[in-house]
């Protein structure tokens, strides 16, 4: 066996070159794909009777990936997305394989010739103000912890940013503005695809980031745990979720909803769209790579509109009959 024909090797150079050296993709993205090749790797050699190790590229076909795709979701219970998503991962790989290996690339289009299958589309969960101001208010602000948390929700609900971005922000990120009223305080956001962009701060969300990290090393994050080290992101969805619930106090529509930081990051654009901010600024803003991503919340908010102007639509009211009431016409009749 060659090591032109070898599957192993080009997965090799396609996670440790590839992916990191070429795409310099985020960590969560390079997992994905991993994860992909060790669901698909066995079941290959299951059906070419070899050992991994010793699979080939052409064991890789169309009629193999379709059977894999099929038992993501009959088997494994996955959903359209995750098997859409298992696929792009192998498509990339065949890519990467034709790119560097001509000879493969009639495999290749045989390979990229499945389709990726049309799930429903999910509705984008937002909360209303209400609701946002009583997850905010539902920490205890008494407590050490307690102004922690209410730090990473404000935070979170300011700056539109994902669980893990939080989660690595660092004080050294912090532009925090001497006089808050005067200059606008920011922070430098590490997104996905290590993708930066910088947000500005609320005063109130600056002030309790300010107390926050007073005294700590530029160095270290923003948030910490109880043990002083670094919030995770799963720690931040268990914040988000343990306010939630006692939140629902207040607001009962919550109860209805299952609230996450991405469904905040989408109460943030909602918000900001319906206050008037430009679409491609809330682009920015959420750092989305593409506009066509950001529209989604537009379509949202002209739903909204439209169920709002539905609500206040005046009733045309019946037309009287001229003739009953031109007293004018009569009139003038009757001096014929």
């Amino acid at each position: 066996m060659s090591k032109a024909s070898s599957l192993g090797a080009w997965v090799r150079r396609f996670l440790l070159e590839h992916l990191v050296s070429e795409r310099n993709l985020a960590a969560n993205t390079q997992r994905s794909y991993r994860d992909t090749l060790r669901l698909l790797l066995p079941l290959l050699a299951r059906r070419a009777r070899r050992p991994v190790d010793r699979l080939v590229v052409d064991d890789l076909t169309s009629d193999r990936v379709r059977i894999f795709l099929r038992e993501m979701e009959e088997e494994r219970s996955c959903s359209v997305a995750t098997r859409n998503q298992r696929l792009a991962a192998i498509r990339s790989l065949a890519h990467f394989i034709s790119l560097y290996s001509p000879e493969h690339v009639a495999w290749c289009g045989r390979i990229r010739d499945v389709p990726l299958k049309k799930g429903p589309r999910p509705t984008v969960t937002y909360l209303e103000k209400a609701e946002m101001d009583a997850i905010l208010s539902a920490p205890d602000p008494h407590t050490a912890q307690g102004q922690r948390d209410h730090a990473v929700l404000l935070f979170l609900y300011n700056t539109g940013a994902r669980a893990d971005e939080a989660a690595h922000a660092l004080i050294d990120d912090l532009d925090l503005a001497p006089h808050p009223g005067r200059a606008p305080s920011s922070i430098l956001i590490r997104g996905k695809g290590n993708k930066t962009r910088r947000c500005p701060l609320w005063v109130e969300t600056a002030s309790e980031l300010a107390s926050l990290t007073t005294g700590r090393e530029p160095s270290g994050h923003v948030f910490l745990n109880r043990c002083g080290r670094p919030l995770t992101r799963f720690g931040i969805h268990t914040l988000v979720e343990r306010y939630t619930a006692r939140a629902t106090v207040q607001a009962p529509s919550l109860r209805k909803k299952r609230v996450s930081p991405h469904v905040i990051r989408h109460t943030t654009a909602t918000h900001l769209l319906r206050a008037g901010v430009d679409i491609n600024t809330i682009r920015a803003w959420l750092g989305h790579a593409s506009l066509t991503t950001t529209n989604v919340y537009a379509e949202v908010d002209l739903e909204m509109k439209a169920k709002a102007l539905a609500t206040c639509e005046m009733k045309k009211s019946k037309a009287r009959s001229p003739w009953r009431s031109d007293n004018g016409l009569m009139d003038f009749l009757r001096s014929l």
